[in-house]
């Protein structure tokens, strides 16, 4: 039998079977599909075992193998949102494989969130959940651990002109634990009429959670980095000495899908011949809106206040305000975009307004081809 065929025979008979014992709850009282519990062993033990773990390929007849609710790694960075698009329209709704039916007809709003707060119980260990995984600012780091690869490309768009692109890879192990690495690459139009460049200050950074709780909708990270001098300094591509940052970051979930970040650091040179010592702070304030009935594209403009200044006497902090807006490019909302334009609040003769742009791809959930049908 091949696979479509294996595919509508599952849809087909967990229906009847849900339509079955929806019809012998109404006749005779005897199961009540309303916890999350009866209609997981009614709908879905078929598939993925009493015990969450999924049937064997030679039970189920599939090749693709099935999803272990129990391996807290995978299942508790996705959100609610994910598993019920899933469940109300099928695997495809994220990207998955139509092995997975649409239970729409089959299952009602409040019983979907039933099955999934059940479901949910299968992962026994306390890590951080999706919903806190807030989305990514252009600057202001976020508290959420994560598997990320971003590419940022920054353009002068007054003044002299210049194009600096930063590589970032993130790589989470354990429940609460990250390294970093961030490459720059800045271009800077000459006087001469030719254009200078190269590798600027690389960067290594360690993230540990500290503080995650779904219910009030807080993370708390603290963060250490090594900003290394691997960037020529009388090219203007480095500061020609190694920075320590130090900071904590914090994420909190707001009403009506709104969220709010905040960002605050101090930088510490090796040399203060070289560099000053510098403190920094930054918050986000953004809003999420979701296509298809809350289901679909993922939309999320926000807005941050940016502002850093160096310790001496006398020096001025400097404020820069950043619009910008967020959004899900592929079905699974693994790979995403952001454009934003950074303004100068104050001090702008000697800095530019920069428009800036990365693509952010979330290497855990899938490669750069999967998730987009």
């Amino acid at each position: 039998m091949g696979q479509l065929a294996l595919t509508t025979l599952l849809a087909i008979t967990l229906w009847l079977q849900l339509t079955a014992l929806s019809a012998q709850t109404a006749d005779s009282g005897e199961l009540q599909l309303n916890t999350g519990k009866e209609i997981y062993l009614a709908a879905c033990v078929g598939c993925h075992a009493p015990d969450g773990k999924g049937m064997p390929r030679t039970t189920v007849g599939f090749e693709t193998p099935l999803p272990d609710f129990t391996v807290c790694n995978q299942t508790s960075r996705e959100p609610n949102s994910d598993w019920k698009a899933i469940i109300h329209n099928g695997g495809p709704a994220r990207g998955f494989s139509e092995i997975m039916p649409s239970f729409t007809e089959a299952l009602k709003p409040n019983q979907i969130e039933e099955v999934v707060q059940y479901m949910r119980g299968f992962c026994r260990d306390r890590w951080p959940r999706g919903e806190l995984n807030l989305p990514r600012a252009m600057v202001t780091d976020k508290a959420f651990p994560e598997d990320e690869a971003v590419i940022t490309t920054t353009i002068n768009a007054k003044g002299a002109p210049a194009v600096t692109n930063e590589i970032v890879y993130e790589r989470r192990f354990g429940v609460g634990n990250q390294i970093e690495l961030a490459v720059p690459f800045r271009f800077e139009h000459q006087n001469t009429g030719s254009w200078l460049g190269g590798v600027g200050d690389i960067t290594l950074g360690y993230k540990r959670l500290l503080f995650h709780n779904l219910k009030s909708g807080s993370i708390v990270s603290v963060s250490g980095e090594a900003v290394l001098p691997t960037g020529d300094k009388a090219r203007g591509l480095g500061s020609g000495v190694t920075i320590f940052e130090t900071f904590a970051t914090y994420g909190q979930i707001l009403p009506a899908n709104s969220f709010f970040q905040f960002q605050g650091g101090v930088e510490l040179p090796t040399h203060r011949d070289d560099a000053n010592k510098a403190v920094f702070w930054r918050s986000v304030l953004g809003k999420s809106f979701t296509q298809g009935m809350g289901f679909g594209r993922l939309w999320s403009p926000m807005v941050e206040l940016l502002a850093d200044r160096e310790l001496l006497s006398g020096d001025r902090t400097n404020w820069d305000l950043l619009p910008q807006i967020q959004v899900t490019l592929s079905k699974r909302q693994h790979i995403r975009a952001n454009i934003g334009v950074r303004f100068p609040v104050n001090n702008t003769n000697s800095r530019s307004t920069q428009v800036m742009f990365y693509l952010l791809w979330d290497w855990f959930d899938g490669g750069l081809r999967e998730g987009w049908k």
